[in-house]
C-alpha cells in the first residue's frame, strides 16, 4: 500500500507533533517547509501527482503557501503555467476574492490569471476542514474556469469526504490521524 510514496510514509511517520489546544498538528517538510523540504520528496509527490490527475489543462492552480512547492514542480515537469491563489490584494483587472475559513485560521484569497473556459488542476499540500478547497473552488466558479481535477497531498479529518459528498472529486495522495503518538497512515494512493 505504501511503496508508491516511501519517502512520504517514511517522512510523516518521523513527523514530530505538537500541541496546538486540543489539535495535534504534526510538523511535516509537504505542510510547513520544516525541516527542510528535499527534491526526492518533492520529486516523488508531483510524479505521483502525475499519475494521478488529468493533466490535459491550461493551468495548474495552487494556494500560498505551501502550495507553492508542489504547484512549482508540476509546473516545471508538466510544462503547465502555474496560477498562486494568494492571500493578498493586487487589485488587477478581474480579480476574484473569497472569504476562507478552515479549523485554524480566515481571510480573503484572491484569485488572478484565470480566464473564463480554462480548464485547471488544483493542487494543494494539506485538506483538513475543506474550507480553503472550497473558498477556491468558488472563486475558480466564478472566474468561469473548468476543474478538471483537485489533487492534494495529505488527508486529514473530515473536510475530503465532505467535499466528495458535495460532488467535489477530491483526490488524495495519503490519507493521515495525528495524535500523542505520531501520526498514522490511513491509506495512500
Amino acid at each position: 500500500m505504501e511503496s508508491m510514496l516511501p519517502i512520504l510514509t517514511k517522512s510523516l511517520k518521523d513527523a514530530p507533533i505538537t500541541l496546538r489546544g486540543e489539535y495535534y498538528y504534526f510538523i511535516h517538510p509537504i505542510t510547513d517547509g520544516v525541516p527542510e523540504l528535499t527534491p526526492a520528496l518533492l520529486s516523488e509527490v508531483a510524479d505521483r501527482i502525475i499519475e494521478l490527475a488529468d493533466t490535459d489543462v491550461d493551468k495548474i492552480v495552487t494556494i500560498e503557501a505551501m502550495g507553492l512547492p508542489i504547484g512549482t514542480v508540476l509546473s516545471m515537469k508538466t510544462g503547465i503555467p502555474l496560477v498562486v491563489i494568494r492571500k493578498r490584494q493586487y487589485n488587477l483587472p478581474n480579480e476574484i476574492a473569497v472569504h476562507q475559513r478552515t479549523g485554524y485560521s480566515k481571510g480573503e484569497l484572491y484569485l488572478n490569471g484565470i480566464n473564463k473556459g480554462d480548464r485547471v488542476l488544483v493542487v494543494d499540500d494539506v485538506i483538513s476542514t475543506g474550507g480553503t478547497m472550497k473558498a477556491v473552488s468558488l472563486a475558480l466558479e466564478l472566474a468561469g474556469a473548468e476543474v478538471s481535477d483537485i489533487v492534494v497531498v495529505i488527508e486529514r479529518g473530515e473536510g475530503a469526504a465532505a467535499l466528495r459528498a458535495s460532488g467535489r472529486d477530491v483526490k488524495t495522495l495519503i490519507s493521515v490521524d495525528a495524535d500523542a503518538e505520531g501520526v498514522t497512515i490511513r491509506s495512500a494512493q
